[in-house]
């Protein structure tokens, strides 16, 4: 009886807020339509080598004397001449940095697809993509997608480096591995080339309280799983089969991509430390970003690359609903299941 109390308390929650959203959704929507419509986005390219430049200047500014920060600033100008009569350095090589978050959706693809068509309107083979990228994985076709996204840079003939600081896991090595090189820090998780699938099922509650609950479907396969309904083996043994056609197609996407690895010894659905994912190939190096990004920047000009789509009003009242409802079900599904981890 305490889970159905607690459930109805999180339903009469859930409601109330429903109601209350609309109801601001209804009123900024009549203001917000009133004004300008389908806004473009808003490119941000960003020279990290001068951003750098700064800070080394900061710390030579508190640790010289005037007289011996005088002589070494003289000294970088001359270098910097040096370069740009070269054709070396900042003149010459151009990398350019993505930076991809991913959540349960891929919703930063939207971003990410914006910010490759930008870089491939003017990057040539003699320069380089670094995507830094973070996600523990989502949905399949929301992956499958950004993954497509790293591809083209790929396809045309653009060098492409992935970073992985904290975790590339499951559609986030998805879209890793598209990767000419991959780089992860020491202690990054990666891996977890694996489907996973879970759900609640109501059922018995229902049952027990004399509640039906019908599905109705023209297809013999057209609803497998459900929440609510009752699930026979059939039906559990049609959505194993789903997953693993999946897992198959995860696993032949790997092997296309990193021919060096052994994909049917790590497909376990398992997830690696960054050395380790080396010795294992899926990593080809175990440094962090920044490492890699600083290196870089005496032969290259380094630029960090950022689409920002602007929002209407009611957008952004929408999103904060959808965001606040998908935090209240994160919450209720964690109290019945428990924590979960990686």
């Amino acid at each position: 009886m305490q889970f159905l109390a607690d459930y109805g308390l999180f339903f009469a929650k859930s409601m109330t807020l429903l109601v209350m959203l609309l109801i601001v959704v209804a009123m900024v929507t009549a203001v917000g339509t009133r004004g300008r419509r389908g806004e473009p986005g808003q490119l941000e390219i960003r020279s990290l080598n001068k951003q750098y430049d700064r800070l080394r200047d900061i710390v030579t500014s508190g640790l010289l004397s005037a007289e011996e920060r005088k002589a070494v600033l003289k000294a970088r100008r001359r270098e910097e001449k040096k370069r740009l009569k070269e054709g070396r350095g900042k003149a010459g090589k151009r990398l350019f940095v993505m930076d991809f978050h991913g959540d349960l959706k891929a919703s930063a693809t939207r971003s990410l697809r914006e910010e490759v068509t930008a870089v491939l309107a003017e990057a040539t083979a003699a320069d380089e993509v670094v995507v830094r990228l973070e996600s523990g994985g989502g949905m399949v076709h929301g992956y499958g997608l950004a993954a497509s996204q790293l591809d083209r840079i790929r396809k045309a003939g653009v060098p492409l480096t992935v970073c992985i600081d904290k975790v590339a896991a499951s559609g986030g090595y998805m879209m890793a591995c598209v990767a000419n090189k991959i780089i992860a820090a020491p202690f990054a998780f990666v891996g977890s080339i694996g489907v996973v699938a879970q759900l609640p099922n109501f059922y018995r509650l229902l049952k027990k309280h004399d509640i039906d609950y019908e599905v109705l479907t023209a297809g013999e396969h057209k609803r497998t799983m459900t929440v609510f309904g009752e699930n026979t083996d059939k039906d559990r043994e049609k959505f194993v089969e789903d997953l693993e056609e999946t897992h198959v197609l995860f696993k032949q996407f790997v092997a296309e991509h990193r021919p060096q690895v052994d994909v049917d010894s790590i497909a376990t659905g398992e997830v690696w430390l960054g050395s380790r994912a080396q010795t294992l190939g899926l990593v080809d190096e175990v440094i962090t970003s920044d490492e890699y990004i600083i290196g870089q920047m005496d032969s290259a000009g380094v630029f960090s690359v950022n689409y920002r789509h602007r929002r209407s009003l009611p957008e952004k009242v929408g999103f904060a609903a959808e965001e606040s409802v998908d935090n209240l079900l994160l919450r209720w599904v964690q109290r019945l299941t428990g924590p979960r981890r990686l």
